[in-house]
């Protein structure tokens, strides 16, 4: 069987989230921290936009970019929010198609591609089966954007530089400044930004700046998953001003032969998700946010999130690695995340607090109580 593979696949490994997530169902009502998916449901007039879209025949192909009455919406919706003027709009099966797609259209072998580190696992595993180059910028141990490290990493290889904010996995939210400063970089080196806004509804101190306002050359990437609970519906799109089109386009014809389209019922759905106001879920997010960090920042080394569900935390000192405190959380009923499945450190550990207030107070108890340990 070996001979048969393709050396690509050789070049990834089982997801170390998905692995934790198995664990999970062989564990006893555990604390799950490792999952970052929304822990209440699709709101109810989301779900029954889509239910009318299946009832009412709704159930075959779109156009490969999508439902026209969807790429309406998200260019108005992307118009209002950025100024950009008739966006290229590719409606997608997730963020991830998205990333898939756009990272197929701009990589040829040995193109390099910047990348902040901790940063969401799929760039660096998609980059790499593509023959991509991943450049890490370490961001430690603030994790605010290394601007100077990633104009210093640039060179004539350079195609790329992704920005993800709110992040995952740290819930840091770059400033004005961090976005301002990035786009004056890549404008001065004409490299294309790749802005992976998925988390933009979880902000909790304030707007989220986007770097869509500062720099025309943005592809930006985001979707419905997190932000409505849609996690399965598997619903994204990729957008872009005048400058970009050409990439949108491109993105476009490749999903003619990969994902075909997004999944036409849930197209439909999206569009009352737009309008949507989800401020009660993201003010309990923010509740969250403040009980996982009020609950640790005495035993832990941790920045306060400001936005996404996530907080990357680092180990304790007498730990010799994070994995090593990872597998002590797990085998005391709480599943967390080792650092080094999102960076090229593993000193850190990753939090999801998309649970209940009950379940993060008991994880909060549990993770103080073997740090304090010392063994």
């Amino acid at each position: 069987m070996k001979d048969i593979l393709a050396r690509r696949t050789g070049l990834i490994d089982a997801s170390g989230i998905r692995k934790v997530f198995s664990l999970a169902a062989k564990l006893t009502d555990p604390v799950n921290f490792s999952i970052g998916q929304p822990d209440f449901d699709v709101p109810a007039d989301i779900k029954a936009a889509a239910i009318q879209a299946i009832e009412t025949g709704h159930n075959r192909y779109s156009q490969t970019a999508g439902d026209a009455a969807l790429l309406t919406a998200i260019q108005q919706k992307i118009t209002d929010r950025h100024g950009w003027a008739e966006p290229a709009v590719l409606t997608t099966s997730g963020v991830s198609g998205a990333l898939l797609l756009a990272f197929l259209t701009l990589l040829d072998p040995g193109d390099e591609v910047i990348i902040p580190d901790p940063y969401f696992v799929i760039y660096k595993h998609v980059i790499n089966m593509i023959g991509g180059k991943c450049v890490f910028v370490d961001s430690y141990p603030d994790f605010k954007m290394p601007t100077a490290q990633i104009e210093a990493a640039i060179t004539d290889r350079t195609k790329l530089i992704i920005v993800n904010s709110p992040a995952n996995p740290t819930g840091v939210v770059y400033t004005e400044d961090e976005v301002a400063e990035i786009a004056r970089i890549a404008r001065q080196n004409d490299i294309l930004i790749m802005s992976d806004e998925i988390y933009d509804e979880f902000c909790y101190d304030g707007p989220c700046p986007s770097i869509a306002d500062h720099y025309e050359k943005t592809l930006l990437v985001k979707g419905f998953s997190k932000s409505y609970a849609m996690t399965g519906w598997r619903m994204g799109y990729a957008a872009g001003p005048e400058p970009v089109r050409g990439v949108i386009e491109q993105m476009t014809k490749i999903q003619q032969y990969t994902f075909v389209c997004a999944p036409t019922p849930f197209q439909y759905a999206a569009i009352t998700a737009l309008d949507y106001d989800m401020t009660e879920y993201v003010d309990d997010y923010r509740t969250k946010r403040d009980m996982i960090y009020e609950g640790l920042k005495d035993t832990f080394e941790l920045v306060k999130p400001g936005g996404a569900f996530y907080t990357f935390v680092k180990a304790p000192e007498w730990a010799k690695n994070a994995t090593q405190f990872v597998e002590k959380a797990i085998a005391n009923n709480v599943l967390i995340i080792p650092g080094n499945v999102f960076s090229e450190r593993d000193t850190h550990f990753r939090i999801s607090y998309a649970t209940t207030h009950d379940k993060i107070a008991q994880g909060v108890e549990i993770l103080c109580r073997l740090a304090q340990q010392n063994t």
